[in-house]
């Protein structure tokens, strides 16, 4: 409980603290009586996750979005509720209005972790769902480096501070 309005104080305070370009959608609460069950498994365990994401920054190029690399498991429970929360009707609108997204399988922390080698991360990730945005027309740069582990307590999280946190970084 503790731990969950702490995230959602930090979250409000740097949405608060940062011009955001997209409003982010309104959801609540009662909008998980949508989600699907069980909570999908979002992650191709066979996938060319390279070639995926190089597919994602071309489309990404062309239409002028960033891309939105979400990192994980299917064995993760926060994966699983941050991926059903996406797909609400509201999210998805807004997800796909504002960006290129793929999802890349990491194994047990074990696999494909060359993803976030090329945008500067060679340690470890520190927990999953690891949310990489990256701007392709910034020579591919990662934005926001430092929150891409933000959304590793997901199932712990209000949905309005999933979509205010997803928001942050639209252009």
């Amino acid at each position: 409980m503790i731990r969950t309005f702490l995230a959602s104080a930090v979250l409000a305070t740097f949405v608060v603290g940062t011009a955001v370009a997209a409003p982010p959608p309104k959801v609540s609460i009662s909008d998980y009586a949508q989600l699907k069950t069980p909570l999908p498994y979002p992650y191709d365990e066979k996938a060319d996750a390279s070639a995926d994401v190089d597919r994602a920054l071309a489309r990404a190029k062309a239409s002028g979005k960033r891309v939105l690399i979400k990192m994980g498991g299917n064995w993760c429970g926060d994966c699983r509720i941050l991926q059903a929360t996406m797909d609400l009707p509201e999210m998805k609108t807004f997800l796909n209005r504002n960006f290129e997204m793929i999802s890349v399988d990491v194994g047990r922390m074990d696999k494909n972790l060359q993803i976030p080698a090329r945008y500067g991360v060679t340690t470890r990730l520190e927990g999953v769902p690891a949310i990489f945005v990256v701007d392709p027309k910034s020579g591919q740069q990662l934005v926001g480096k430092a929150q891409i582990a933000d959304l590793a307590d997901a199932r712990h999280m209000q949905p309005q501070d999933l979509a205010n946190w997803l928001a942050r970084y639209t252009k």
